[in-house]
């Protein structure tokens, strides 16, 4: 794993110095959605319902030991797409959330090995899309889709996520309108972050 933190490290030093140079917070472009609905509990937010848009997304699929170096190996892939290995040849901007999809066993006590990391293309890019030259990433055009969403704080761990999961199920009026076993983790910061804003979102059935 060590050795794999600091292959992640090397690789992005630069793509993360010229994403310091071009890109500043405030200027993060989120991906757009409507919010239908939502459910409290006193002052604690129990999930919000969106609507999601059809847009493109620069997709990475990996089927690592732990998601820990599946989620970080897909990352580390997109940052340099997003940096300047693209047929565009510069920095595309960043979005947020960066989202991972995750598949459970039926009883959602454990993640499946393979995981995909996507990337919002920028409003921008949704029509002209620069093509990445790394091969295992994929340009998608996800379709309109309704989510459920809970945020939570922290490190994204295996734990961590199957715990954000079933807690979701037990606020959910009817759960069996879900997808029951594809989830998505939505990651709103820089990983070396102090204070970590996640999300798990549940797909609502076509």
């Amino acid at each position: 794993m060590f050795k794999l933190l600091f292959a992640f490290i090397s690789d992005l030093a630069e793509p993360i110095q010229q994403m310091s140079r071009n890109n500043q917070s405030h200027d993060r472009e989120l991906v757009p959605f409507t919010t239908l609905g939502h459910k409290k509990k006193a002052e604690e937010l129990l999930y919000e319902k969106r609507q999601y848009e059809k847009a493109k997304w620069a997709c990475v699929i990996q089927n690592k030991a732990s998601y820990e170096q599946s989620t970080c190996l897909g990352f580390m892939k997109l940052m340099k797409y997003i940096c300047q290995q693209n047929s565009a040849g510069h920095f595309l901007g960043i979005t947020l959330p960066i989202v991972t999809i995750v598949h459970t066993n039926r009883t959602r006590t454990e993640l499946q090995p393979e995981v995909t990391t996507a990337y919002y293309l920028p409003a921008q890019f949704q029509n002209r899309t620069p093509q990445p030259f790394d091969a295992e990433i994929a340009i998608e055009e996800w379709p309109a889709h309704i989510m459920y969403t809970r945020p939570f704080n922290g490190n994204s761990t295996e734990e961590s996520i199957l715990q954000q999961i079933n807690q979701l199920v037990q606020h959910l009026d009817a759960p069996e309108q879900f997808l029951q076993d594809t989830f998505i983790v939505a990651a709103y910061n820089n990983p070396a972050a102090p204070n970590l804003h996640n999300e798990i979102w549940f797909i609502h059935r076509p």
